[in-house]
């Protein structure tokens, strides 16, 4: 292709290379680079929100530099608590008795346990050879992640805060979350022993133990860290098992089986082992004594606990919640609260409740009297008084030298710690003293069938009003018999003996029979104005049947310091010095055993069995008494207000009579029927009868003749009598 003018172009090839006539080789192509991807430019906000996001990035950044560094601070604190706490454990076993004192058991007269007093400890026991259910109920009802944390359990301290505030309460108050651990920290009290300059009891300072807020679970984590260092999980857990309280005294879960169920705590099933676990969330409200029921529906609890974590199958589960634990026989009786009470004032405090060893005394309880007492004083106020009424009553039930089988301090059987009627109330005793009247009596030579002159009678005492003494039925009968006059309770007739033997006589044989209180020395001490308390006049009462002799009532028989043979000392009382003849017991005797028969105490009476007894009212019925005896067994009853207030309607021979015949029947139930150690009338009816005290006088009947002159007992009663009371 040619131009315009003839000239040849370049060649296209030409322009696209030099002046070079080759081209150019082809270089080879080089490698393609990867762009980095630009980042997106941040989005753009306002200069409000801009500022608001720079805030809170500017308060991230001092919270994280100083959260870090104080978590650091904590942290490190925490650790040196930790192995401080660590330094000052002992090995576990010193750890497991967390008792401040000892305890006191006590075994009725067959040797078997009826009562507990202090804080009982079963014995040491390990986590590895406990009931595997009683292990497994206390795992899931109080830290199921046991095994598995190393302490504490921040979920749990969570959700008990979360529980806390959602009911209405401080997010430290209430449910506290604790672990095991923790809960074992707790009862070691971090540690502290206690200090009497800074607690005033033990009571203050397990409270202060145990007391909760956030200043304690602070203490708390560092120690149980320490725990869980020192120790493994199951020696955790053996401390804990030993150490917490379980209600009714008991101290560890071996003490608490032994009280409740009367096994070991090795032995015990799902439902017992739900029952026991149950009440460490409150061991006295859930107390099986206190309330079974209660106590049940806590286990049935424990017992879904345990299902649902898989501890229990479908079968074991429904058997268990089917069958609940119940106490043992001697849990559920409670028999004896008075009675182990008024043991415990016979000792010295520093075997009782001053104790720091474990003590274990033998009694003269029979469990099966004590029951009968106890039954027959709830038959009485549920079927014969009124349901208003607010009358206390008392029974003892002793032997003939002193030991006490039985024993009800008021209405209210099962209790402890109550005010005890039958040794604490002292009351004026009424006509229930006349039989030392009639002793002293018949110790000078009298006889049941001497005379005594039931007439109009006013003594005349020096430097004060004369006395006129009334009958109850304001009635006189005349000549009577000492036998008619005790059997009907004769006022007049009474005193008018009490004179003519001498009173400051009849006032020494009382004493001489166990009387504690100061007797006045007034004609009127012959009706019973002196004051006594139920036991002391059971325990005259025994000494009229043992044949005359004063007796010391008593409980203990022997007290032995746990794990020694030979007890530290034995019974404390028993029969002591004679007081008046064989002879005069055995017409006394038969004296009172009229009054059942034909007297004021015929309520008393129970078919097939010979009884003897005295009925007694005090001035205004304030008090109503009834204390009568088989050849193997002294009953005494009161009755009475606590404000000294007069009963209604109420006398001896009717309530208090009711109640001794409700309780000997049962005493009695199948036991042989035995004669009363009494006289029979042709043992004295050779003998002359005396006829005291039936002078006249201008200003009445009185007794004109000294005890001296008219009696007429043989040389030999009279030196007994004189050598009893010293006399010259």
């Amino acid at each position: 292709m040619t131009q315009k003018g003839g000239r040849q172009g370049p060649l296209v090839a030409d322009k696209r290379y030099s002046s070079s006539k080759q081209p150019p080789k082809k270089a080879a192509p080089k490698p393609r680079k990867t762009r980095a991807k630009k980042p997106r430019p941040p989005r753009r906000h306002g200069p409000i929100v801009g500022a608001v996001v720079g805030l809170v990035r500017l308060i991230w950044r001092i919270v994280w530099g100083i959260g870090w560094r104080l978590a650091m601070i904590v942290a490190l604190v925490v650790g040196v608590a930790t192995l401080y706490f660590y330094s000052t454990l002992p090995d576990y076993t010193q750890l497991l008795d967390g008792r401040t004192r000892g305890s006191v058991t006590m075994l009725d007269d067959e040797g078997k346990v009826f009562a507990w007093r202090g804080e009982t400890f079963g014995g040491q026991i390990d986590a590895k050879n406990v009931s595997p259910w009683l292990r497994d109920a206390v795992i899931s009802t109080e830290d199921r992640r046991f095994y598995h944390h190393f302490g504490i359990s921040p979920r749990g301290i969570a959700s008990a805060m979360a529980i806390n505030l959602r009911e209405g309460r401080g997010p430290f108050d209430g449910n506290g979350g604790s672990t095991i651990t923790q809960q074992t920290a707790k009862l070691l009290c971090l540690g502290v022993k206690f200090d009497p300059k800074e607690w005033k009891n033990e009571a203050a300072y397990e409270d202060d133990c145990r007391s909760g807020g956030l200043r304690r679970k602070i203490k708390e984590v560092p120690y149980a860290f320490a725990l869980e260092l020192k120790y493994t999980k199951d020696q955790i857990l053996s401390i804990y098992l030993n150490r917490a309280y379980l209600g009714a005294g008991a101290r560890g879960f071996e003490a608490a089986s032994e009280r409740y169920f009367g096994i070991s705590a090795a032995n015990v099933d799902p439902q017992q082992a739900a029952m026991l676990a149950g009440l460490l969330k409150a061991p006295t409200r859930y107390a099986p004594t206190n309330d079974l029921k209660r106590s049940q529906d806590r286990a049935e609890t424990v017992l879904m606990l345990m299902h649902e974590q898989g501890y229990l199958n479908d079968r074991q589960y429904l058997d268990a919640r089917n069958n609940p634990a119940t106490l043992s026989q001697a849990a559920q009786k409670r028999a004896g609260g008075y009675f182990a009470d008024w043991i415990m004032d016979t000792i010295p405090d520093f075997l009782s409740r001053d104790t720091t060893e474990d003590v274990v005394i033998k009694t003269t309880l029979d469990q099966r009297i004590q029951t009968a007492a106890e039954e027959a004083m709830q038959n009485v106020f549920d079927n014969k008084v009124k349901k208003d009424s607010e009358a206390e009553a008392a029974i003892v039930v002793m032997s003939a030298d002193g030991a006490v089988r039985g024993m009800v301090g008021g209405r209210a059987t099962k209790v402890t710690g109550a005010f005890n009627h039958a040794t604490m109330a002292q009351r004026q005793t009424g006509s229930t003293f006349k039989p030392f009247v009639y002793a002293t009596a018949l110790d000078l030579g009298y006889t049941p069938d001497s005379m005594v002159d039931d007439s109009p009678l006013t003594v005349k005492m020096p430097g004060s009003p004369d006395w006129s003494p009334r009958n109850y039925e304001r009635s006189y009968m005349g000549p009577i018999t000492l036998t008619t006059a005790l059997e009907h309770s004769v006022n007049v007739a009474t005193v008018r003996v009490s004179e003519a033997v001498g009173r400051e006589y009849v006032i020494k044989v009382a004493e001489g029979f166990g009387f504690a209180q100061d007797l006045p020395n007034l004609p009127s001490v012959a009706l019973g104005v002196g004051e006594s308390d139920l036991l002391d006049m059971t325990g005259a009462y025994a000494g009229i049947l043992n044949g005359g002799s004063s007796v010391q009532p008593y409980g203990l028989t022997s007290l032995t310091l746990k794990g020694d043979d030979q007890p530290l000392f034995g019974k404390p009382g028993g029969i002591g010095e004679r007081v008046i003849s064989q002879k005069a017991a055995r017409e006394l005797t038969y004296m009172m055993r009229q009054v059942v028969l034909h007297g004021t105490g015929r309520r008393a009476n129970i078919d097939g069995y010979e009884i003897a007894g005295k009925t007694g009212t005090t001035q205004s019925s304030r008090d109503a008494w009834f204390i009568g005896f088989t050849s193997d067994y002294v009953v005494g009853v009161w009755m009475g207000n606590d404000d000294n207030t007069p009963l209604k309607g109420v006398t001896g021979g009717g309530l208090p009579a009711e109640i001794f015949h409700e309780t000997m029947k049962r005493v009695l139930d199948g036991q042989p029927a035995k004669p009363l150690p009494a006289a029979s009338p042709a043992e004295w009816q050779s003998q002359s009868q005396q006829y005291p005290g039936q002078t006249q006088s201008a200003g009445g009947t009185a007794p004109a003749e000294t005890r001296r002159e008219r009696r007429n007992p043989s040389d030999s009663i009279l030196k007994e009598l004189l050598g009893i009371f010293g006399a010259n």
